[in-house]
């Protein structure tokens, strides 16, 4: 496979985003408003030079509100990626493709929710309106069994986990541990001064076997935003560029919602692997050129197959790369220097293509050595179509 394009040409010039709450106490518009501006300060851009803008399909932030909020004059490029948490490196690359075919000079990603205090994914889709759609009719193949919430679906897959290669509870809790503790450092998470331990994890009650509470992330209130321009521009501009060494997306045979649970087999996860494939064949690099990782944690048994999709230890040995403190940040590999979802915020994933950002900065809370000078992978949400991206700093 070819590199792509955009790759190497592009760059994360600004990255910016509200606190992160239970209660932020203001519309979803002005939460995406109050990320794009600081992401904009950051790079010290005026609002009046953006003119494309990419999101999500479960955005509720319409691009015309957001152009008219921000002060932007004129739109040329607005486009969104479906599949809620596989989103967020999808639509860094649109951004990247767009800058640099010229359709727009700086793009504005953007995601905004009141997921905590407003409508709360993990609630389950019990409320999904009776419908002839493919969309509506794709979960009356597992609701009718009590199959209903994202904890639920990943149960299915942990379980399998647990029964093909031995992994168990303690292994799914020493990722919520290390994300945690990366939390703790980290005065903009909202567990920061509040790490566990192992015991925490295993007294903590289930919420759908073998699914413990603090297996699952967070529901969080906020909005992060992340501007993209060529490498060329963003070198004038305020902050070192996060050089766009590579993305992807990518989605399996037989792929479901987070459930596909009708493959031949339930182990990996495929769709990252499609991802996996393109950023290495596409970017030259491999799992030794990686720093750090900020591996996609909406619950802890998913960053497991990752690892090993990703090949930083093989099939079946994630359990054991993790049992010998490969993930902490004095390991091989330290994963979600921030906290994650399970410890900064959940933001769709936005959140850790930012701490990416201040790695290859040199600025992050948790430094890792070697990232501000090497490369650092970013992944999308596990069990459903995916993206993942490789950032690198300007040297």
């Amino acid at each position: 496979m070819t590199a792509h394009a955009y790759a190497g040409r592009t760059a994360i010039a600004g990255i910016g985003a509200t606190e992160f709450t239970k209660f932020s106490g203001r519309s979803e518009l002005q939460l995406a408003l109050e990320a794009c501006v600081a992401a904009l300060d950051d790079a010290g851009l005026e609002p009046k030079r953006v003119s494309g803008l990419t999101t999500f399909t479960m955005e509720s932030n319409p691009e015309n509100e957001v152009m008219r909020g921000l002060g932007i004059t004129e739109l040329t490029h607005f486009s969104r990626v479906h599949h809620g948490g596989g989103a967020p490196a999808g639509i860094v690359q649109l951004a990247a493709m767009a800058v640099n075919e010229g359709v727009s000079d700086y793009v504005l990603c953007y995601r905004a929710f009141n997921e905590r205090s407003g409508r709360r994914f993990g609630s389950g889709v019990q409320d999904q309106p009776a419908g002839a759609s493919a969309e509506q009719a794709q979960f009356s193949w597992t609701s009718p069994y009590g199959l209903l919430t994202p904890a639920s679906w990943i149960a299915m897959f942990a379980s399998r986990m647990m029964h093909e290669h031995g992994v168990t509870s303690e292994d799914f809790g020493r990722v919520a541990v290390t994300c945690r503790a990366h939390a703790a450092t980290n005065p903009k998470a909202h567990f920061y001064n509040r790490p566990i331990t192992l015991d925490d994890h295993q007294s903590s009650r289930f919420i759908c076997e073998p699914l413990r509470l603090l297996d699952c992330c967070q529901e969080s209130d906020g909005g992060q935003a992340i501007l993209v321009t060529s490498l060329e521009r963003a070198r004038d501009l305020r902050q070192p560029p996060g050089v766009i060494a590579a993305a992807a997306q990518g989605m399996g045979d037989d792929q479901q919602m987070m459930r596909s649970w009708f493959r031949e087999s339930l182990m990996g996860l495929p769709e990252m692997a499609v991802c996996a494939r393109q950023l290495w064949e596409t970017s030259g690099l491999g799992p030794n050129d990686i720093a750090t990782a900020v591996l996609y944690d909406h619950f802890s048994p998913f960053v497991l197959p990752q690892l090993e999709e990703f090949g930083f230890c093989a099939p079946g040995e994630a359990k054991d790369f993790i049992r010998s403190g490969e993930i902490a940040l004095d390991g091989r590999l330290p994963v979600n220097t921030h906290g994650g979802q399970l410890g900064e915020a959940y933001i769709h994933g936005m959140n850790g293509i930012a701490e990416a950002v201040r790695q290859v900065r040199g600025t992050a809370v948790n430094q890792v050595a070697g990232a501000d000078s090497g490369h650092v992978l970013v992944t999308g949400g596990t069990g459903v179509p995916t993206s993942a991206l490789i950032l690198s700093n300007d040297r």
